[in-house]
């Protein structure tokens, strides 16, 4: 089957603070290639936005002392006018406080957790602020967090988890058969490595964490932010809602991601995804290297 459209997503950018060079390097590659592909007459849909829940945006709104969606809609507005600055022609910018995402992603926990693959448990382990992400003591670096090099937390809390090893062997099936699916080839060897050791469940949630979307089957817990920002590549689209739109233009083309996010778009959204019964995204790249063309995958479930 032909496909007339191309989907090219950003990551969507956290709201902690002002955009920097880093945010505008990303966009304008993305731009670059949103604009080739209209000129090779493609139906373009070109999504970016922001990521504005999580325990480090309600800390950064308490230092300025304001609530944290006042907080977040002053940031969001300078992400907005720099975009505009540089004539980003992005088709749509979701923002994860919005409605039409807060909605969706309800729903979709409530999929994911009626297929057997979400089940209350409790974590205790390290937990890195900035990046908002868990880590095992084995994974830690001189005792601090393996990506930003900081100081990490000690947490002990009730959580609802995630099913990610129930996924393993799909996942290391998929990246074995789509060789190109993670680019540069660095990046993928990488994953590879990670996929072939243990991959354990994930929490998926947060019970002391105020600031974020309520799990709609227990109203003393948020979804864990990480899950939540993923899944603006398919709420975006109007997942379940607006089927005509979003089978028209998902899987997505291209994920643009940087190297940091790899184990989250690499590992735990084709798991989801796969959860969900949803095809795969076609490409995830520029991790660390430069664009690539991305290759369309067909029969992405014949592995489960």
């Amino acid at each position: 089957m032909s496909k007339h459209t191309f989907y090219l997503t950003t990551p969507i950018y956290y709201v902690n603070d002002i955009p920097h060079i880093g945010h505008s390097y990303t966009t304008i590659a993305a731009d670059a290639l949103a604009r080739y592909k209209r000129a090779k007459n493609l139906d373009v849909f070109f999504l970016t936005g922001t990521d504005e829940h999580g325990q480090k945006i309600q800390k950064a709104a308490q230092v300025c002392d304001k609530s944290p969606i006042e907080f977040v809609n002053g940031v969001v507005d300078t992400f907005k006018t720099l975009w505009n600055d540089l004539n980003i022609s992005y088709d749509d910018f979701i923002r994860t406080t919005e409605d039409r995402h807060c909605s969706r992603v309800k729903k979709i926990f409530q999929q994911i957790q009626e297929n057997g693959d979400i089940y209350l448990g409790e974590y205790e382990g390290w937990y890195c602020i900035p990046c908002e992400s868990f880590w095992i003591e084995s994974q830690l670096k001189e005792k601090k967090c393996p990506e930003c090099n900081r100081a990490v937390e000690k947490v002990k809390e009730k959580n609802y988890f995630f099913r990610l090893s129930k996924y393993q062997k799909s996942l290391l099936e998929f990246h074995e058969k789509h060789p190109h699916f993670i680019q540069p080839e660095s990046r993928r060897n990488e994953l590879l490595q990670r996929i072939k050791s243990p991959v354990e469940d994930i929490s998926i949630s947060r019970s002391a964490i105020e600031w974020g979307i309520q799990v709609p089957t227990d109203q003393t817990h948020t979804i864990y932010v990480w899950i939540d920002a993923l899944l603006n590549y398919i709420t975006a689209l109007g997942y379940d809602d607006d089927i005509q739109k979003f089978q028209k233009y998902w899987p997505a083309n291209v994920h643009i991601i940087g190297k940091e996010i790899l184990w989250f778009h690499g590992v735990i959204w084709p798991a989801i995804l796969m959860s969900l019964k949803i095809d795969l995204p076609f490409k995830s790249l520029r991790t660390d290297g430069g664009l690539l063309k991305a290759k369309r995958y067909q029969n992405l479930w014949a592995m489960q």
